[in-house]
């Protein structure tokens, strides 16, 4: 797969080695190639303590928990709906900024135990759920868009190899 996006990864707790930092690459490249992203595109990751994402969940969005993974899209996005690389490329890069995302290393590790399987599972599943955000997927309801959203999920998992 081409390495034509520009996907910073950044880390605050130690252990994030080049080979997590791949990984998560891979995975966010292999989420855009499925849902159609051909243009050049940004992503910025920080993978984070439990401590780390409370604080930004606080600062953000006025939460004052922690929480897996936060998601903070650039454009207001509908599923199906992509960004203008004529319109929205940074002149500098050439790059579409799609947004942000952090995750808690802490939860992917408690997650993976609670539900059984690997890190890598839980970190892929995480990645995978934050790129659908940053393109225009929701969940908030029980309905239609969270059916929407678990399916894509499942489907780009397992083009990943990463099935429960």
């Amino acid at each position: 797969m081409a390495k034509r996006h520009l996907i910073s990864v950044r880390a605050t707790v130690p252990g994030m080695d080049e080979g997590i930092r791949a990984f998560i690459r891979r995975v966010i490249r292999t989420a855009l190639a499925a849902e159609g992203v051909t243009f050049r595109c940004e992503v910025d990751v920080l993978l984070t303590s439990d401590n780390g994402i409370h604080e930004i969940n606080r600062e953000q969005r006025g939460v004052d928990a922690p929480t897996d993974v936060l998601s903070f899209p650039a454009f207001d996005l509908s599923p199906g709906e992509l960004p203008d690389p004529a319109a929205d490329a940074d002149p500098d890069t050439g790059c579409v900024p799609l947004g942000d995302m952090v995750v808690s290393m802490e939860r992917v590790a408690a997650q993976a135990k609670e539900y059984g399987h690997s890190n890598r599972r839980e970190l892929s599943y995480l990645v995978v759920h934050s790129v659908l955000h940053l393109l225009g997927y929701d969940h908030m309801d029980e309905g239609a868009q969270k059916a929407q959203m678990r399916a894509r999920e499942e489907a780009i998992l397992a083009e990943l190899g990463q099935t429960r």
